[in-house]
């Protein structure tokens, strides 16, 4: 069965909004992980805009499910990840203006610098999963720098304006799993998917784990967070 990782990124979006202390994201983990959340994903960006190195600290002692820590392939955030060894890490692309990850990180532009990160990662025991679109040419990439993992961006499937698109972006990410597999990774997939939309996606042979944030976030503000977590649990399997 998929599992379901909670990213709780915009709780600290909500925190930071007023440089307060409110909601804690940690408690939010906590939470997710009572309504039955699989993992608990954060994003450190480098501009620090949501979540915190406090955050990390505290969420890398009371996460007992797993921790996924995704962050920008550079040697600061490299540093942080070897000190608090998560349970494993997604690299992904980052840019100062974007609102939030826009798309899969190029490995093809940058395969011997990446290749030289993932090894300094899973040489500390620290697994490494790629943030990619479902293309064969940077899944190849991603399997040739020697990572365990990928997580499929899953935006154009969810950003889709009529069926018929939906169709074509779930066949290429069905594809691209398969790529994958065969290629020796394992997959995870995330990015703008939805209670209204995840189910498809959930039912690709293969697929291990989504991650996903905003959409259980805003509807944690009206329901609460463990019954957020729990409606996407359903959803992944087809029952909501």
């Amino acid at each position: 069965m998929v599992t379901l990782g909670i990213n709780i990124d915009h709780v600290a979006t909500i925190r930071q909004a007023r440089k307060t202390v409110e909601p804690d994201p940690v408690a939010a983990a906590v939470l997710a992980e009572l309504g039955g959340a699989d993992g608990i994903t954060v994003h450190l960006r480098e501009d620090r805009r949501h979540i915190q190195d406090r955050d990390v600290h505290l969420l890398r002692q009371t996460v007992r499910s797993h921790l996924n820590l995704e962050m920008a392939p550079t040697q600061e955030m490299v540093a942080i990840a070897l000190g608090l060894k998560p349970d494993y890490v997604t690299l992904v692309p980052e840019k100062r203006e974007e609102v939030t990850t826009e798309g899969g990180i190029d490995i093809l532009a940058n395969r011997d610098r990446f290749t030289a990160i993932v090894n300094q990662l899973q040489g500390a025991a620290i697994p490494v999963s790629w943030f990619i679109d479902a293309e064969s040419e940077q899944i190849e990439a991603a399997a040739s720098t020697g990572a365990k993992f990928i997580e499929l961006h899953t935006g154009k499937y969810a950003d889709a304006g009529d069926e018929a698109t939906q169709a074509k972006e779930l066949a290429a990410l069905e594809k691209g799993t398969q790529i994958a597999i065969t290629a020796g990774l394992r997959v995870n997939a995330g990015h703008g998917l939805t209670y209204w939309n995840v189910y498809p996606v959930a039912c690709i042979p293969g697929m291990e784990e989504l991650n996903i944030g905003h959409t259980i976030v805003s509807r944690a503000v009206l329901v609460g967070m463990e019954r957020a977590v729990r409606e996407m649990k359903l959803a992944i399997q087809g029952r909501l």
